[in-house]
Formats: C-alpha cells, sequence, structure tokens
C-alpha cells in the first residue's frame, strides 16, 4: 500500500492522469461552460478515451475495473478543476454505469456498457420526480406488462445529463418505477433509450445556482414503451439496487467535496501570501489564520473519513451505509464552509469569478441537497447507529 489516499501505484497513476488531464483539458472551459450553463459534450468523449468512463465496470465490457477508492480519487480530481463536469462524470459513471455492472443481465451489460465506457452515449439515472424527492419511496411513475413491453407513465425531474442540449436528450437511463398495484416498497428498474415511443424530453431545468456545466431535466414517459428485456432483474427488486447504488454515489458526491475544499485552500493560501495590507502578507493576520487553518484540518479530517470509507465499501455488497452518509454529511457541508472562507479571505476578490472561489462556493451549495439532503444522511445514520451497541 502507498498510503490511505493511493492504497496502490495504480492509483497514484490514475490520480496523476486524470490531475494532469484536468489542468490542460477541463480546466480552461471550466467558466465559459458555467456562464452558459452548457455541457461539454465533446470534452465528454475525451474523457471516454482516458478511458475513465467506465471507472468500476468490468474490462469484460471495456470498463477499467476499479475499487471505491479510484471512485473517490476521480471525483476529488475532477471537481477540483470543474464540479459542473464531475457531476455530468458521476451521474453516468456511478448512477448508470456502475448500477447496471452490478444489478444488469450479461445480455443488458454486453449491450449497453461498451458504449458507456467508451463515451459513444451518456448515461443517467432517473429516481426523483416532482413530489418525490428524499421521500424516494413516493413515487408515482408506473409500469405495466402488456406483451412483449411493460409501458411506462409518470415523470422524473432533476435529472443530471437528462438533457444534452436544450433540445436534446441523453442517450440512455434507469429508470425506477413501481408496477402496478406493487406495495410501496417495491420498485423496478428499467433501461429507457432516446427514441423509444412515449418518451420525451420536458423542461430543461435553468438558472440554476451552480453546476450549471451539468445539464439538469425533466424527463416525461407517457405511455413509454419498453422492452421487457430491459427489465434490470426481477419486477419489485429494485429498491435493493437503489439502496446499494446510493453508497457508491455518496462516496463519489463526498469526494466531488474535497476536490472543492482542496483548490478553495490552495487558492486562499497563495492569495494570502502574495496579498499585503497595511504593510504585511494577509497570512500574519490572525483572521487569515483562522480561516487557513481550520479549512485545512477539517479538509483533511473529511479526506481521511473518505478514504477510510472507500477502502472498507465492497461494490458488490450492500452494507457500507452508515459511513457513506456520513462522509457525504460531512464533507458537503465543510466544501461549503471552506469556499464561503476562501471568498471572505479574496474579499471582493472572491466574490468576482476571477480567482474561481465564487464558482465553487456556488457549486458547493449542491452537495447539501443533491444524492440525498444533509437532512436524510442525519435521519439515516442515526438509524443505523440505533443497532449498534458499541463503536468500532
Amino acid at each position: 500500500m502507498d498510503d490511505l489516499f493511493n492504497p496502490t501505484s495504480e492509483h497514484r497513476t490514475l490520480r496523476q492522469t486524470i490531475r494532469s488531464f484536468a489542468e490542460k483539458e477541463i480546466e480552461p472551459q471550466a467558466a465559459e461552460h458555467d456562464r452558459l450553463e452548457k455541457f461539454n459534450h465533446a470534452l465528454f468523449r475525451k474523457v471516454g478515451e482516458l478511458g475513465i468512463l467506465g471507472l468500476t465496470v468490468d474490462p469484460q465490457y471495456q470498463g477499467a475495473g476499479m475499487d471505491a477508492a479510484a471512485v473517490a480519487l476521480a471525483h476529488e480530481e475532477l471537481s477540483a478543476v470543474d464540479p459542473g463536469f464531475a457531476l455530468a462524470f458521476l451521474a453516468h459513471t456511478l448512477l448508470f454505469a456502475n448500477n447496471l455492472s452490478v444489478n444488469g443481465s450479461d445480455a443488458q451489460k454486453q449491450r449497453y456498457l461498451p458504449d458507456a465506457c467508451t463515451g459513444a452515449r451518456i448515461g443517467g439515472m432517473c429516481m426523483s420526480e416532482p413530489g418525490a424527492g428524499t421521500d424516494v419511496l413516493g413515487l408515482r411513475t408506473t409500469a405495466v406488462r402488456k406483451g412483449d413491453r411493460y409501458v411506462l407513465n409518470g415523470a422524473k425531474m432533476w435529472i443530471t445529463n437528462g438533457a444534452v442540449s436544450d433540445t436534446e436528450l441523453g442517450d440512455m437511463f434507469l429508470v425506477y418505477a413501481r408496477m402496478e398495484g406493487a406495495p410501496r416498497s417495491k420498485l423496478s428498474m428499467f433501461i429507457v433509450e432516446k427514441g423509444f415511443k412515449g418518451f420525451s424530453l420536458g423542461q430543461k431545468i435553468k438558472d440554476k445556482l451552480g453546476m450549471r456545466a451539468s445539464t439538469t431535466a425533466e424527463l416525461v414517459f407517457e405511455d413509454c414503451e419498453v422492452p421487457v428485456e430491459n427489465l434490470v432483474g426481477e419486477e419489485g427488486d429494485a429498491t435493493v439496487h437503489m439502496m446499494r447504488n446510493l453508497e457508491i454515489e455518496r462516496l463519489g458526491l463526498a469526494a466531488m467535496s474535497l476536490g472543492i475544499a482542496r483548490r478553495c485552500i490552495e487558492v486562499m493560501n497563495r492569495y494570502a501570501t502574495d496579498r499585503k495590507s497595511f504593510g504585511q502578507p494577509l497570512r500574519d493576520f490572525g483572521q487569515i489564520q483562522r480561516h487557513i487553518a481550520e479549512s485545512y484540518a477539517e479538509y483533511m479530517a473529511g479526506r481521511t473519513y473518505t478514504y477510510w470509507a472507500a477502502s472498507k465499501l465492497d461494490l458488490d455488497k450492500p452494507g457500507g451505509r452508515l459511513d457513506s452518509d456520513g462522509v457525504k454529511l460531512y464533507c458537503s457541508t465543510m466544501a461549503k464552509n471552506v469556499a464561503d472562507r476562501a471568498i471572505q479571505t479574496l474579499g471582493g476578490y472572491g466574490y468576482v469569478g476571477e480567482y474561481r472561489v465564487e464558482r465553487l462556493w456556488r457549486d458547493a451549495k449542491l452537495l447539501e441537497i443533491g444524492g440525498g439532503t444533509i437532512e436524510a444522511h442525519q435521519k439515516n445514520m442515526t438509524r443505523e447507529l440505533a443497532r449498534t451497541e458499541k463503536l468500532p
């Protein structure tokens, strides 16, 4: 083992590769695509050439076959330069590709995963609805089997990668629905492709606070016809699939928080050294020292917790819910607070786009909401801890 953050030489090489690519290819376009609220489709395909869009997918389906630590470091490095782009990466790599890799049949994986791994097609996952976010089991999208087809009706909201432009759908999605008459706890999951009859783009969500380089959309299912072979697993099995995949999603979102925090610390540390006030560097003032020191300590605490949780997470088995909730609960708020301190340290310069920390601050807020709100994590963790007599 090299260290907690780079468990093997393969992980270290992966981090160096992604960091170099991110600095050369992703960083230069980040501000413009944030301003335009535009997804960089061409750049996403370049990431496919890098070989990390199927980070946890078995190599037989053209994936990289790596583990949760690789997930953490990839999302940390991408988010340090462009969290919006990193969010699109997460939705494709974890919510679609990893989910299907773990839960799909061999035929489904053969059909969909190679294109996902190369970036030839962009994927996403449809869970949230206009009236069902945190209460995901309250979703109202229904599925009925009719011969060799399932017919889906409903609408999904806040779908990352739901659109790749103002008018164009993403390519393929894992869609959670309830079989007509099934109990609340029994959900089913279907693979739905662009072009399926009855599947359409609703409104593209614009004017978001942050993560503006990641497209968000409403997707509509009106008597949407889905072949029976596109049911993932068995009818009513998908609640387990969902909960299992939420663990790695939340780890990825926590790692995104790390990338945001790290970049903000680097910016304020450099600025506090270069900028002088009353004849001395800003870093000589106690108020600034507090901002920098507390930010670093909190970042390292979150980073250590995240990579420790990654080392314990088995992608093929559920069981890491307490700490996948825990790392996202801690790191999401930590990143927002660090970004806030960076703005305060830079003063007026922090409030404008030149030093990037205002964009990172805007992006950080989403992490307290998306992929589970911090209130949901508090509830989940308290419930899990009620079953635990002694902590490790």
